[in-house]
């Protein structure tokens, strides 16, 4: 082999790596992605049962019913729909009815009930991500004008 073959040969070699770690990345990437829905978005899409979803919206009032052990059920609401959600474990000490709450977890379209595995509660009655406050405007609800968005 000349010198300038063996260039070539260590550079194919170098981005051939590259291309292979750029690949893994992005296929551990595609398996970890949850994306974010509404209940009136979840109504409306055709999301396969068993996709790792995240559900945002709020705890409707008088939803709350607890179960065995540590299983809790409530209803999931974003004013225009609804959708009851299943939780096993310890819910964080700020979920309460009327909160705001992002459940991640998997849709089981067999029942029509989102089956959580983790539950976030609102930390503050005036904070509002910038995406659910646009939606929540797109919808018609009118918002106090308190609300931190960021």
């Amino acid at each position: 082999m000349t010198r300038k073959q063996k260039r070539l040969a260590v550079i194919g070699g170098g981005m051939g790596f590259i291309l292979t770690a750029v690949l893994l990345v992005m296929f551990a990437f595609g398996q970890s992605i949850a994306y974010f829905y509404v209940p009136a978005d979840l109504a409306e899409s055709d999301v396969q049962p068993g996709t790792r979803i995240r559900l945002g919206g709020l705890v409707e009032a008088g939803s709350v019913v607890r179960g065995e052990g540590s299983t809790v059920t409530f209803t999931v609401t974003d004013t225009l729909s609804e959708l009851p959600v299943t939780y096993t474990g310890i819910l964080p000490d700020l979920f309460r009815e009327g909160q705001g709450v992002v459940a991640e977890g998997r849709f089981d379209g067999m029942d029509k009930v989102f089956v959580a595995d983790t539950v976030l509660a609102k930390h503050d009655e005036t904070y509002m991500p910038k995406d659910v406050a646009d939606r929540l405007k797109a919808q018609g609800v009118e918002l106090s004008g308190k609300e931190k968005i960021q």
